[in-house]
């Protein structure tokens, strides 16, 4: 593991157990965590840190699996320095640390409509990422511009054309840290956006696993974006009817199970390993391409190394 890290104005712990910040509680040690002070800390930090050195951002661990051999390198958590939320007019700026439920509930306070976002788990820079969408609206149809920290530590500004998004997707730069994020809204009555809201919330609860440990969706449906980003609506073939199909709904694996209530969820039961999860997974995958023919992509994001001797086949 390298020592020999850029002196920093916020916490860099080594050796840093990750499981116990995913959703599904797995996963090994990051070399170094780096929790800047804010954008400056951030960016010195990059500017300075060997280029040979991979970064990963992370969020709040909603939609990942960290590999149960951790991450080389350093990962990078944005916290309190990063998660304001302003309003002007019809715009909302967010920081990438602001939780998405946290963002559309403040909207909706300010007669604002983003209330797609109040059913995603995790916060702003991942939404940004994933081009993150719920109830047929996404980032993509709100976002002005996002701010990032480049690699090399320079500050630049990402609009809606240049991330080209697509489908759970934005072309972001390697290695960029997204900071902040400017989206405009349509204004709305606060009663009617907020009741809305729960009706979305008691929806998700009817149909989603929400009060097991999970990572959301595990599989992106096989189609449901243009090349442009836009939405295609010419497919509706969901992931989980896939599964379904193939008698997979609450199949296990160890420790990791596909929900009985929706099985496009992967579930964490109680001491599963993330290679369990990963091979379930995988299964899942092999199955519904010899059943139905449909190649599912993974949603959720896995990363790091695999424990030696474990196995994903």
């Amino acid at each position: 593991m390298m020592t020999d890290l850029p002196p920093v104005r916020g916490t860099l712990t080594p050796d840093r157990p990750l499981d116990a910040l995913t959703w599904l509680r797995v996963g090994g040690p990051a070399d170094w965590l780096f929790q800047p002070a804010d954008e400056d800390d951030l960016a010195d930090f990059l500017r300075d840190l060997d280029p040979a050195v991979p970064v990963f951002p992370m969020g709040v661990g909603s939609n990942l699996i960290v590999r149960d051999g951790g991450i080389r390198g350093v990962v990078i958590r944005l916290g309190r320095g990063f998660n304001g939320i302003t309003v002007d007019g019809d715009r909302v700026t967010a920081g990438a640390a602001a939780l998405d439920a946290h963002v559309a509930r403040r909207a909706a306070d300010m007669g604002l409509d983003l209330t797609f976002l109040r059913t995603i788990p995790g916060s702003i820079g991942g939404a940004v990422r994933m081009n993150a969408g719920c109830y047929g609206a996404y980032v993509a149809d709100h976002l002005i511009e996002a701010r990032a920290v480049s690699r090399r530590g320079d500050r630049i500004v990402l609009t809606r054309d240049e991330l080209r998004f697509a489908y759970r997707h934005a072309e972001l730069p390697p290695g960029c840290i997204v900071t902040e994020a400017i989206f405009h809204a349509i204004p709305g009555d606060p009663d009617v956006l907020h009741r809305r809201m729960a009706d979305q919330l008691a929806r998700r609860d009817e149909t989603q696993p929400t009060r097991d440990r999970s990572a959301g969706s595990t599989f992106r449906n096989p189609a449901g974006f243009s090349s442009t980003g836009q939405a295609d609506d010419v497919h509706d073939l969901k992931a989980w009817s896939l599964i379904d199909r193939a008698g997979l709904r609450g199949h296990s694996w160890g420790g990791a199970q596909m929900s009985e209530k929706h099985p496009n969820f992967l579930l964490n039961t109680g001491g599963a390993t993330a290679a369990e999860l990963e091979a379930l997974g995988e299964l899942v995958r092999r199955r519904v391409l010899e059943d139905s023919g449909h190649d599912l992509q993974w949603e959720v994001i896995r990363i790091g190394d695999p424990q030696p001797g474990s196995t994903t086949d």
